[in-house]
C-alpha cells in the first residue's frame, strides 16, 4: 500500500483554512485522498483531518511537521495539531482484570489483523486472563494492586510501558481506578468501556440493579479516561433493546456484547487517527 500522511488539527474559524492546507499538499506532490471537516458555530472553532499519499511527496517526512508549523504561524492558526503516517503501527498496551470478553474480541481482531496496531504486553491485577495471552504468544505481567501498594505498583506499570514504548493503553475492563498522577501522564491516550447505567445504576452488579428496575434499554460507552472518574470525553456509545423476557443472565451477555463491539468501534477510531478532543469533547471523523 501507498503510505499516506494524516493531519488532525482545531483552530479559530477563519476564511482560508482550507486552501492553505490542501494547496501545501498539492504544491508538494501529495496527492489527498481523505478530507473530513467541521465547523463548531457555537465555540467558532474549525477542525479538520487529511490524508495524503506521500509516495510522490516531495517534501521528507522528518520535514514535514516542521513545516506545517511554520504554515500555521505565517497563518496565525492554532499549533494544535497531530501528525501520523500510514507505515507506523501505534503500540497499545491492554490492561486486564478478570473479565475476558473484551480481551478475546480485541485480540481476535487483531490476530485477523483488521487494525494495523501492534499489541507488545498485557497487563493485569490478576492472574486469570494469563492463559489468554499465552495463547496468543503475548507477554502477560501481573501486578496487583492494593490501596496501600498503588503508587508503588502504578510505578512498576509505568515502567513497562515505557520499556516497551507504548503509545496508548485499553482498559479491556480493568477493575482498578488508575491514580490522577497515572492519568496525567497519558492525556487522551487511555481508552475505558463500561456500561451506560453510570451513574444512575453504579456498583459491583448495574445489570441486576437495571433488571430490578426493568429497564427497557441497555447500553456501553467508551471514552477517553481523565481523573475525573468515568466523565472523560467520549468517543462511541450504543445501546440495545431488552424486554421483560429477558433474564439477568441475558441482560448480562447482551451487555457483554455490547461492550465489545462499542470498545471495538472506539479503539478502531483512535488508531485510524479519526479523533480530536476539545473541552472534553470529542470530534470522531467518519
Amino acid at each position: 500500500m501507498i503510505p499516506t500522511a494524516t493531519l488532525l488539527f482545531y483552530c479559530d474559524d477563519k476564511p482560508g483554512i482550507l486552501a492553505s492546507i490542501t494547496d501545501y499538499i498539492n504544491t508538494h506532490n501529495g496527492n489527498i485522498i481523505h478530507l473530513d471537516q467541521h465547523v463548531d458555530s457555537e465555540e467558532k472553532l474549525f477542525y479538520i483531518r487529511i490524508e495524503w499519499e506521500i509516495d510522490q511527496f516531495d517534501i521528507p517526512r522528518d520535514k514535514i511537521e516542521n513545516q506545517l508549523k511554520e504554515l500555521f504561524f505565517q497563518n496565525k492558526y492554532a499549533q494544535v495539531f497531530d501528525l501520523h503516517f500510514s507505515d507506523t503501527k501505534p503500540r497499545m498496551a491492554i490492561f486486564v482484570s478478570k473479565m475476558s470478553h473484551c480481551l478475546y474480541d480485541i485480540l481476535a481482531r487483531y490476530e485477523a489483523g483488521e487494525w494495523p496496531v501492534e499489541i507488545p504486553l498485557i497487563i493485569s491485577n490478576h492472574e486469570d486472563m494469563g492463559h489468554v495471552a499465552k495463547k496468543f504468544n503475548i507477554p502477560y505481567y501481573q501486578i496487583p494492586i492494593t490501596k496501600d501498594t498503588k503508587a508503588e505498583q502504578e510505578a512498576k506499570e509505568q515502567a513497562l510501558l515505557e520499556q516497551y514504548n507504548i503509545d496508548f493503553i485499553v482498559l479491556a475492563r480493568y477493575m482498578q481506578v488508575l491514580s490522577e498522577d497515572f492519568v496525567d501522564k497519558y492525556p487522551n491516550k487511555i481508552i475505558n468501556i463500561h456500561h451506560s447505567f453510570l451513574p444512575a445504576f453504579m456498583g459491583a452488579k448495574p445489570y441486576h440493579a437495571a433488571h430490578k428496575r426493568g429497564v427497557k434499554i441497555i447500553g456501553a460507552t467508551s471514552h477517553y479516561v481523565t481523573s475525573d472518574l468515568d466523565a472523560g470525553p467520549i468517543i462511541e456509545q450504543d445501546v440495545t433493546r431488552i424486554t421483560h423476557r429477558n433474564s439477568i443472565n441475558e441482560l448480562v451477555a447482551k451487555g457483554r456484547d455490547l461492550e465489545k463491539i462499542v470498545l471495538a468501534r472506539a479503539l478502531e477510531r483512535h488508531i485510524k487517527h479519526k479523533i480530536l478532543v476539545y473541552n472534553n469533547r470529542t470530534v470522531v471523523f467518519g
